[in-house]
């Protein structure tokens, strides 16, 4: 294979670096590449290649000024961009190589060049170069083929727009639309909390009212100050004599008011290099039909994660986006240049220049940047049904329930516990005799219960009574068993010969105890951890000197832990901490209101610090000391 180079000159560019009167139509060629492609004049045909040409539109995106003719102000390439790749789009087709033949002409003093470059669909090689930064390489092959290879190399610069001209990787390494579907408390939302940042995204929940005004946007009443106007509404009234402002009084006024959808449709088109996220919490209880309306079609994304299809957009959301005051019109010249720039890459490999119909409000399409994520609780009973059109366009990622899950950040076992009288109890094994237990009776999993389904006590671990009984027997009583007969021993109330009623934890004292008896749970530990029987804490605290503070009670060992590391110290980063209502350590004596309250203020010092029963959390707020100071304390019950 035999191959040249040209540069590209100022003469032979349709694309100037600075405005010419030039209004030369053909491409000059040396005597070198004139003898490469024929020794005679006539009609040359060439082999075109289509990527070069995408690549050299994006090229001239980038180079900050070009001239066309006599134009003395740098041309957009935004306005003749439309142009260039509807000619890409006639020459290839589907295609990737193409045909081009133009002339070549010699004449008898040596000069040569090629003419008649507009080919009968209107394609023209010449419309694509720009002086200096494009280079044409032509190739002859052993057989005697002719191609034409073009390259602009465009300068880099520190901040270019966006430019999605070829086909992309979504911006993160996540599915586009996913629905985490799961029994209630697996972790659903927290997951996808874990995954997103709060200041990209938008959430909202559906339920039975939601409708598509709610969702996209609709016109709302709100008050706004309108001018003053006489009574047939045609001339002002001002507000002083002489004045040049008219009086103003607030009116009803109706303004298009976005919500979750467009918040976060107008956010991703704003900046197409950030993932953006629209959230959609218990997706199965709005009727989603409804909600999306003609979004649905948008639903469909290509391999490059834009939307396959765009939409035509009604007149109020067109009206919204293209206004003045809202939608894109806040955006500065570079956005709305990157919007500009985008090309829809269809699956059957055509291309369609839809940025600025993008820009108007004309057409919707969802950006490749644009994630939707949403959350489905199985066992929810407010449904409405979800088609299997709308399901094959989400992916699906079922969360499982976890009897001993890691913490995401840590990386250790979340070993809660649940309080009942004065024991603990594993809350992991309680799920793992409860769960088999529903899905006997239901023969469902959907109406099991997730290791999160109820909260335990950040500094504790420990699930409250109160919780445990008015959250999770009050959800195993009204939703799980009362459409059953339940016959099995663990919930027979022994007490009374007969299954257990609701009622009967709130009657009897020791309905509770006797329910935990009957899913045999061995209890961990009692709650009273103050003191063992030779009179030693079962608290202990150890610094890194190797001193061990373990002997009183545990407000004495707390205290004098404090005092250990400085009271001053401690206040500076814990004033702001509270357990419940109260600081854990203030400079005023406070009087606990509660009556009651175990919990107490004890003066050391300067300072009063809030203790409490034996199930205080001495030891998390000491180990959280040492995370906040970098201290390397280790305090735990022995």
């Amino acid at each position: 294979m035999q191959q040249l180079s040209k540069i590209v000159t100022r003469q032979d560019a349709n694309f100037k670096l600075s405005p010419s009167a030039s209004n030369e139509t053909s491409i000059n060629l040396s005597k070198e590449i004139s003898a490469l492609i024929s020794d005679e004049s006539g009609d040359a045909t060439f082999t075109l290649y289509k990527s070069d040409f995408i690549k050299a539109l994006s090229a001239l995106c980038l180079i900050p000024k070009i001239y066309l003719k006599k134009e003395q102000q740098p041309s957009s390439i935004w306005s003749i961009f439309r142009n260039l790749s509807q000619q890409i789009e006639t020459q290839f087709g589907d295609a990737e190589t193409s045909k081009y033949t133009i002339y070549h002409f010699k004449r008898d003093d040596g000069r040569a060049y090629f003419n008649n470059l507009k080919s009968a669909n209107g394609f023209n090689l010449r419309a694509f170069l720009v002086e200096q930064f494009a280079v044409l390489t032509f190739e002859r092959s052993d057989d005697g083929t002719l191609s034409i290879r073009l390259n602009i190399d465009a300068p880099q610069q520190e901040e270019t727009p966006h430019i999605n001209l070829v086909e992309e990787e979504p911006v993160i390494d996540e599915p586009l639309q996913v629905i985490y579907y799961g029994a209630p408390g697996t972790g659903k939302s927290f997951t996808i909390d874990d995954k997103t940042d709060d200041e990209n995204s938008v959430r909202t929940t559906f339920h039975p009212d939601s409708d598509y005004a709610s969702f996209v946007g609709a016109y709302k009443p709100t008050m706004e100050p309108v001018p003053i106007t006489t009574f047939n509404g045609t001339q002002p009234l001002y507000a002083k004599p002489n004045s040049d402002h008219p009086g103003t009084e607030k009116k009803i006024v109706y303004k298009y008011v976005p919500q979750a959808f467009l918040k976060a449709y107008v956010a991703a088109w704003s900046n197409l290099d950030t993932p953006y996220f629209l959230i959609i919490e218990e997706i199965n209880r709005g009727n989603c039909a409804q909600i999306f309306g003609d979004l649905f079609q948008l639903l469909d994304r290509n391999n490059a994660g834009s939307s396959s299809y765009a939409i035509h957009a009604d007149e109020d959301i067109a009206q919204f986006l293209s206004g003045d005051d809202n939608g894109f019109a806040s955006l500065s010249d570079e956005q709305k240049d990157a919007i500009r720039a985008f090309v829809l890459h269809k699956d059957n490999g055509k291309t369609q220049a839809v940025g600025q119909a993008i820009l108007d409000g004309k057409l919707l399409l969802l950006p490749p940047n644009l994630y939707i994520w949403a959350t489905m609780n199985t066992s929810d009973q407010s449904l409405f049904p979800i088609d299997s059109a709308f399901k094959r366009r989400w992916n699906w990622k079922y969360m499982p329930i976890e009897y001993n899950p890691l913490d995401k950040k840590t990386q250790q076992p979340i070993d809660w516990k649940f309080q009942i009288g004065d024991n603990l109890y594993s809350w992991g094994q309680f799920l793992g005799k409860i769960n088999p237990e529903i899905y006997t009776l239901t023969e469902s999993s959907d109406k099991q219960m997730g290791y999160f389904f109820a909260k335990a006590d950040n500094a504790t671990g420990i699930i409250s009574e109160d919780v445990f009984l008015n959250k999770v027997l009050f959800y195993l009583w009204t939703d799980v068993f009362k459409d059953f007969d339940v016959s099995s021993e663990l919930f027979k109330n022994k007490k009374a010969n007969r299954s257990f009623r609701f009622t009967d934890f709130f009657e009897d004292s020791e309905a509770l105890g006797n329910f935990i008896d009957n899913l045999d749970l061995n209890s961990i530990e009692p709650v009273n951890l103050a003191m063992t029987e030779d009179g030693i804490s079962r608290l202990s605290v150890k610094f890194p000197d190797g001193t061990i503070l373990n002997t009183g009670n545990m407000i004495d060992i707390y205290t004098r832990t404090l005092e250990r590391i400085g009271l001053d110290m401690v206040f500076s980063v814990l004033a702001d901490r509270k357990k419940g209502i109260y600081p854990l350590i203030t400079k005023e004596q406070i009087a606990i209101e509660n009556p009651g309250s175990k919990r107490r203020y004890k003066k050391v010092g300067d300072y009063y610090l809030l203790v409490g029963p034996d199930t205080y959390p001495y030891a998390g707020i000491i180990n959280e000391l040492s995370s906040l100071l970098s201290i390397d304390l280790n305090a735990e019950f022995e």
